[in-house]
């Protein structure tokens, strides 16, 4: 029984629908004995059929269909409170706020700083009142290296709280299964289970966009927080405060602020990306922090 409630509860917080998949095969079998994927096909899509074999709680009755294995487990851990708020949680890490959404539309309006001067020189006046102090005290690339580095250490705690890496992780894993399956099946010649394992991977597209929707969900609110930290860069630069400060690359020598280096790419946009990857991956391993799954 604890076994069969563990993978239930896998189930659950890997995604919540599979407990009615699991709940519907499980009425079948109670009345038939054993169960076909002919007798749910309605009720459940291939790849959550797939996903109940591979986890164990469907085995194979010699060639007759699938029987539950411990379906008086299954049963109690259907009803158990703990299964039951990991599939809630496992909805709920999966979808966005209306926060998040809201950082988004957000982050997308500042973008439109970079084009507008209005926004830009609201945005950039007003952050001046905060960071101008610093740039008095400061030369220029050592005010870039602070915000690099402030920028570095957010977007790593943003990361490390608001992506789920185990969520990630399962996704990942998931379709390694498929795709090693799907290998398998084509060493065999078993076009029948290579039909199958295509519709899984189709269903699987969509834990695809889960994934992706976990990835991107800190790089709105990242962007939030460091579009206007840009603006004030540029608005500064517009305003010739900084006009006759130049630095010194590597590869390139003495250059100008606003210089182009790299096509459109100029010498305060390259030196801030280089100190702010630097930064990142200090506070990264300073932090012991881990922004990408296992």
């Amino acid at each position: 029984m604890p076994r069969t409630a563990e993978k239930v509860e896998s189930l659950a917080r890997e995604d919540g629908e599979l407990l009615d998949a699991l709940e519907a095969v499980l009425d079948v079998a109670e009345d038939d004995g054993a169960v076909e994927w002919s007798d749910v096909s309605d009720e459940m899509t291939s790849g959550q059929w797939g996903r109940l074999i591979e986890k164990g709680l469907l085995v194979d009755a010699d060639g007759s269909g699938f029987v539950v294995d411990d379906p008086e487990g299954v049963r109690d851990a259907l009803t158990d409170d703990e299964v039951s708020d990991a599939a809630a949680d496992g909805d709920e890490g999966s979808s966005w706020s209306s926060y998040d959404k809201l950082a988004g539309v957000g982050a997308l309006g500042m973008m439109a700083g970079y084009s507008l001067p209005s926004i830009r020189n609201a945005i950039g006046g007003t952050l001046d009142a905060l960071f101008g102090p610093l740039e008095a005290m400061l030369p220029f690339y050592v005010v870039v290296m602070v915000l690099a580095m402030l920028t570095g250490l957010y977007s790593t705690l943003l990361q490390a709280n608001l992506m789920d890496m185990d969520k990630m992780s399962e996704y990942q894993e998931q379709m390694k299964e498929i795709q090693e399956r799907r290998k398998e099946a084509k060493e065999r010649g078993d076009e029948e289970a290579l039909d199958r394992i295509q519709q899984e991977q189709m269903d699987a597209m969509g834990d695809q966009m889960g994934m992706f929707k976990e990835q991107i969900r800190p790089m709105v609110w990242i962007m939030l927080l460091t579009i206007p930290v840009f603006l004030w860069m540029y608005w500064l630069l517009g305003t010739g405060q900084i006009q006759g400060q130049t630095i010194v690359l590597p590869l390139v020598g003495d250059i100008s602020w606003r210089a182009g280096i790299l096509g459109p790419l100029q010498a305060w946009i390259v030196w801030y990306f280089l100190c702010s990857m630097g930064f990142t991956q200090i506070i990264r391993k300073a932090l012991n922090i881990q922004t990408t799954p296992t």
